[in-house]
C-alpha cells in the first residue's frame, strides 16, 4: 500500500526554475497586482463563452460582467441584473438591468443582452453555457427599453437565474467579441494578451461597483504548481492558484505568504465511458465504485483536506440527497464483481494531468487500491493544456474535477443528454432530461433532482470519490480577497484585492 512518506516524497520533487519576463519581485509593484494559473498554452483564448479552465473563467470575471452571480450558497445574486421576477408558470421573466457602460463609452442595453443568449445558444460558438440558454425563445423575446427586458421561455424553468452566472454567461456589446481585443464592462479593461504566458488588464473607473482597489492585474501562466508556490514565496505573483496540500503547510508556515481555503469546495471525480468496453459493462463500474478506499484517498493524497465523496455532486449545496447511504469499500464484493465479467487481471490507462496538482497522487493511490480487487490500472499523464478536452474522446477511465455549481446547473449542463462539453462518460439517457425538466417546472424541485442525482449514481459512470479544500496561496501583504467556493461570484474576483 502507498504510504504517506512515499506520497510526500513524490511531492516534494525539486522546485522547477521558473523566469518571468519583466517582472520585478514585487508582486504589486506600481499598483500592479500578478496572479498564477495554469493555463492552456498557445491556444489560449480570450472567448468569455468558452471558458473550459479557471483561468478562462478568471479572466472573464475580469473584464466582463454576469447578469448574476452565485453566492457562497449556490443562489443568484445580482450584478448588471438589479431585479427580475416571472409569472406564475416561470416561462416569462422580466428583468431590469442597472445603467452602466461598456469599456468604450457605450451604453450597456437590453438588446446586448438577448444578442449575447443568441451567441451563447449558437451551436457554432461552442459555448459552455450552450444548454442553459437554449430554451429561450428568442423571438419572442424582445427589450422592453435599454434598461428591461422581457425574456419567454420555451418551457417553465424557475431556475433561469442561475444561468446568468454560470461560467461561460458573460454579457457582450452587441452579442460579439474580439478574442484578440475584447471590450467588456466589467471592473478591468484588456491591455495585452500573449497566449500561454501573460493577460494584462487596466483598471475600468466606470465600472458600476466603482473602481478596482489596483490599477493593473495581471495573469501570468505557469502550469506547474511547485513553480507557481516558488512565484509566491519569492514575491513575483502575489496569488497562487490550486495549491498541493504539501505546498499549502509550506505557505501556511511562511511568514511572507497566507493561505486561504475553502473546504471541500472542488469535487474530484473518475469517470468511466460506459460507451465503450470495458466499463460498458455495470459490473465492472460498481467493481471500481466499491474498491475505492476514500477514506485512505483523503488522508494520503489530500492529506485530509477533503471529505469521502458519495458518488453523487454537490454535497453541502441546497439539494443534495443526504440522506443517501455513504458507499464504503468492500473489497470481497469488487472481486467477485471482477470475477463474474471475466475481467481478472484487466489492464487500462488512468488518465490523469498535472492540471490539477491533486491528480498524480490520486491516480497513483487509486491504481493501487483497483489492483487490490484485481484490475490493472496504469496512471498515464496527459498534457495539461487541452487536458478537458482530450478525455471527452480518448480512453476509458480518467480523472476530473469541477469546482462548486448549484445541482440545478451541474444537472443542467453536464448532465441532459444535449451537454458535450463536459460528457466523459458518454452517457446520454432521455429520463435524465425529463427528470431536469420537471424539476425546473415544479414549485418544489426536491424530488425530481433527487431523482436524478440517484439515476447519475446508478448509471452515468460519473464517480464522485472525494471532494478537497480549495487552497490558495497568497502574498501577506495582500488585502481584499476572502476564501470563495470556485465558480461563485467571489471566486477569483480581484477588483478589491491590492498589495499594501
Amino acid at each position: 500500500m502507498i504510504s504517506r512518506r512515499t506520497f510526500l516524497g513524490g511531492a516534494a520533487a525539486a522546485s522547477t526554475a521558473i523566469a518571468l519576463a519583466g517582472c520585478s519581485t514585487d508582486a504589486g509593484s506600481s499598483g500592479r497586482v500578478r496572479v498564477a494559473f495554469p493555463g492552456g498554452g498557445s491556444r489560449e483564448t480570450l472567448d468569455p463563452h468558452v471558458v473550459p479552465q479557471f483561468l478562462d473563467q478568471a479572466r472573464a470575471k475580469a473584464c466582463f460582467e454576469v447578469l448574476a452571480g452565485w453566492g457562497q450558497d449556490m443562489r443568484p445574486e445580482p450584478r448588471l441584473a438589479e431585479s427580475w421576477e416571472s409569472d406564475p408558470t416561470a416561462t416569462r421573466w422580466n428583468i431590469r438591468l442597472r445603467r452602466t457602460t461598456w469599456h468604450d463609452g457605450r451604453p450597456v442595453t437590453a438588446a446586448d443582452v438577448l444578442a449575447t443568449w443568441r451567441r451563447i445558444a449558437d451551436p457554432a460558438t461552442s459555448a459552455s453555457a450552450a444548454t442553459l440558454y437554449r430554451g429561450v425563445d428568442l423571438a419572442a423575446s424582445s427589450a422592453v427599453s435599454d434598461t428591461e427586458l422581457d425574456v419567454v421561455l420555451t418551457a417553465p424553468n424557475r431556475f433561469f437565474p442561475l444561468a446568468w452566472g454560470a461560467p461561460g454567461a458573460e454579457i457582450l456589446p452587441g452579442g460579439t467579441v474580439d478574442p484578440s481585443r475584447p471590450v467588456g464592462c466589467g471592473p478591468f479593461r484588456f491591455a495585452s494578451f500573449l497566449p500561454g504566458v501573460s493577460t494584462l488588464y487596466t483598471a475600468f473607473d466606470g465600472h458600476w461597483a466603482g473602481p478596482p482597489a489596483s490599477r493593473e492585474l495581471e495573469f501570468l501562466v505557469i502550469g506547474d504548481e511547485t513553480a507557481r508556490v516558488g512565484a509566491l514565496l519569492s514575491g513575483q505573483v502575489a496569488w497562487a492558484h490550486d495549491l498541493r496540500t504539501t505546498s499549502a503547510a509550506q505557505v501556511d508556515g511562511d511568514s511572507r505568504t497566507r493561505l486561504v481555503a475553502a473546504p471541500a469546495a472542488t469535487h474530484y471525480s473518475l469517470p468511466l465511458r460506459v460507451d465503450r468496453p470495458p466499463f460498458s459493462d455495470p459490473r465492472l463500474r460498481e467493481a471500481v465504485r466499491l474498491g475505492i478506499d476514500r477514506e485512505a484517498l483523503v488522508r494520503v493524497a489530500m492529506l485530509g483536506r477533503g471529505r469521502p465523496g458519495n458518488d453523487m455532486f454537490g454535497r453541502d449545496v441546497e439539494y443534495y440527497p443526504a440522506d443517501v447511504p455513504q458507499v464504503t469499500r468492500d473489497v470481497d464484493r469488487a472481486r467477485a464483481l471482477v470475477a463474474e465479467a471475466g475481467a481478472q487481471g484487466l489492464a487500462f490507462d488512468l488518465q490523469a494531468s498535472t492540471v490539477a496538482p491533486v491528480f498524480p497522487g490520486l491516480a497513483t493511490q487509486l491504481a493501487e487500491q483497483l489492483g487490490e480487487i484485481g484490475l490493472r490500472a496504469t496512471p498515464r499523464m496527459l498534457p495539461s493544456e487541452n487536458y478537458f478536452v482530450s478525455i471527452r474522446t480518448t480512453g476509458v477511465a480518467s480523472l476530473s474535477q469541477t469546482g462548486s455549481l448549484p445541482i440545478p446547473d451541474f444537472l443542467a449542463r453536464r448532465a441532459v443528454s444535449t451537454a458535450v462539453a463536459n460528457n466523459y462518460t458518454g452517457y446520454r439517457n432521455p429520463a435524465i432530461d425529463q427528470l431536469v425538466a420537471a424539476a425546473a417546472a415544479a414549485p418544489d424541485p426536491s424530488a425530481p433532482l433527487r431523482d436524478a442525482q440517484l439515476l447519475l449514481r446508478a448509471d452515468s459512470g460519473n464517480l464522485f470519490p472525494v471532494s478537497g479544500d480549495y487552497l490558495v496561496g497568497t502574498a501577506a501583504e495582500l488585502t481584499g480577497y476572502d476564501p470563495a467556493r470556485p465558480n461563485t461570484a467571489a471566486w477569483a474576483r480581484f477588483d478589491q484585492v491590492r498589495v499594501d
